[in-house]
């Protein structure tokens, strides 16, 4: 197989999913090193397609078929996994999806990171991957200050969320 058929390949299975892909199990189907993916993802996204890295693995951007409302929010706390948990189940358990987060550094500008979180399944694997990594969430760089991207089903939906932050603490007015 060459590396063009590799990555229409990999396209197709993006394409298919229900679930993101991760990049060891492609580079299992594939027979090829977890960096040759990565390279080919990057070479995907270089021609135009809409790959996104999240922490569960990889996604092909699907716009939503109901018109989602999306807002910003700015939330502040501390990096302990149990806070950080708590703010990211309270997003979900309001029917929200953290979309990414991001953080102004003084030398990089806006750094960002795909999550797409949107159960408590998905707090709880984000949550072990970062122990198993020994990570630290982005928002060690600017004193716990970070933003989120959410999405919610509807506007209504939404205000329930930014309630949830506020009465939990967690959201910068």
């Amino acid at each position: 197989m060459t590396k063009e058929e590799r990555r229409e390949e990999i396209l197709s299975l993006l394409e298919q999913a229900d679930a993101p892909l991760t990049g060891s199990a492609l580079s299992s189907r594939f027979g090829v090193t977890r960096q040759v993916i990565v390279g080919d993802i990057a070479v995907l996204r270089a021609e135009g397609r809409e790959i996104i890295a999240t922490p569960q693995g990889y996604l092909l951007y699907k716009p939503p078929l109901t018109a989602a409302f999306r807002s910003k929010v700015a939330v502040r706390h501390g990096g302990e996994s149990a806070t950080l948990a708590d703010e990211l189940n309270c997003i979900v358990d309001l029917g929200g999806t953290v979309v990414d987060v991001s953080v102004e550094h003084p030398l990089y500008g806006e750094i960002t990171a795909n999550l797409q979180i949107s159960s408590r399944l998905d707090v709880q694997r984000f949550i072990e991957r970062m122990a198993e990594l020994k990570g630290e969430p982005l928002l060690v760089l600017t004193d716990g200050y970070h933003l989120h991207t959410i999405e919610a089903p509807t506007g209504e939906d939404m205000e329930r969320i930014k309630a949830g932050l506020r009465q939990a603490g967690y959201l910068v007015e």
